[in-house]
C-alpha cells in the first residue's frame, strides 16, 4: 500500500467533520425538541398551579394546613388499611364477574316463572282480588272494622267449630237430605194424620233431637248473658 495522498488525508477529514456536524445536527434537535416541551410542562403547569389556586382560594375558609398535614399522616398511618380496602374492593369485583353469569340465569328463570303465573292467571287472580279488597273498603266503615277486630275472637272460634269433621259432616249429611228432598203435601191433611205420623219412630227422634237442640241452645244464650253482664261472675 502506497504513501496516504494529501486528497485522501482531506477527504477522510470531510468525512469525520459530516460525522461530527451530523451529530451536532441531531443534539441541536434534541435540545429543540426538549425546550419545545419544557415550554408545553411549564404551560400546563401554570395552567394545574392557577387552577388549583382558583379551587384553593373557594375553600380556604375551611381548610388549614395543619389540617392537610394531619390528612397526609393519617393517610400514611392507614397505608395497610386502605391497602386492605383496595384488595377487598378487589375481590367483590371478581365475585360480582363470576356472579354475573349466575344473575343472568336467575333472572332468565324469574322471567319464566313470572310468564308461567300470568299464563295460569295468578295475576289476573290478584287484580280481581284487589277489586274485591276495594269492595270491602267501600263497604264496610272504621267502625265496622272495629267491631270486626273485637269480636274476631268467636269468629274464629265459630269457623274452627265449623271447620270439624264431625261438625262438616253433619252440615254435608243435611245438605245432602235437603237435596234429595221431595216434600208433597196434598190439600186432605188431617189431624188425625199429622198425630199418626207424630208416634212414627222417625218423627220422634226427630221431636226429640230439636227439643234437646233447642234447650241446649236456651242454656247456652244463659250462661252467654250472664257472662256479659257487668259484674257476673260464672260459677
Amino acid at each position: 500500500m502506497g504513501p496516504i495522498t494529501l486528497q485522501e488525508q482531506i477527504d477522510g477529514i470531510n468525512k469525520k467533520l459530516d460525522i461530527i456536524l451530523q451529530e451536532i445536527e441531531l443534539q441541536r434537535r434534541h435540545r429543540l425538541e426538549m425546550e419545545e416541551l419544557k415550554e408545553d410542562l411549564m404551560r400546563v403547569g401554570n395552567d394545574v398551579f392557577q387552577s388549583a389556586v382558583n379551587e384553593l382560594e373557594e375553600v380556604h375558609d375551611h381548610i388549614k394546613t395543619g389540617d392537610l398535614l394531619f390528612l397526609g399522616k393519617r393517610l400514611l398511618r392507614n397505608i395497610n388499611n386502605i391497602n386492605r380496602m383496595l384488595e377487598t374492593l378487589e375481590g367483590l369485583q371478581d365475585l360480582m364477574q363470576d356472579l354475573h353469569p349466575i344473575s343472568k340465569e336467575v333472572f332468565r328463570d324469574i322471567l319464566s316463572k313470572l310468564n308461567e303465573f300470568d299464563r295460569k292467571g295468578y295475576f289476573e287472580f290478584l287484580k280481581e282480588l284487589g277489586r274485591v279488597f276495594d269492595n270491602i273498603v267501600t263497604s264496610f266503615t272504621a267502625e265496622d272494622v272495629r267491631n270486626l277486630g273485637e269480636n274476631i275472637v268467636t269468629i274464629l272460634n265459630t269457623v274452627k267449630n265449623l271447620t270439624q269433621p264431625d261438625t262438616l259432616q253433619t252440615l254435608n249429611n243435611a245438605l245432602a237430605v235437603y237435596k234429595k228432598l221431595d216434600i208433597e203435601i196434598t190439600d186432605d191433611v188431617s189431624y188425625w194424620k199429622l198425630f199418626r205420623e207424630i208416634n212414627t219412630p222417625e218423627m220422634k227422634r226427630g221431636l226429640a233431637f230439636t227439643i234437646q237442640f233447642l234447650k241446649n241452645l236456651s242454656e247456652k244464650e244463659f250462661n252467654n248473658s250472664l257472662a256479659f253482664q257487668p259484674g257476673a261472675q260464672m260459677n
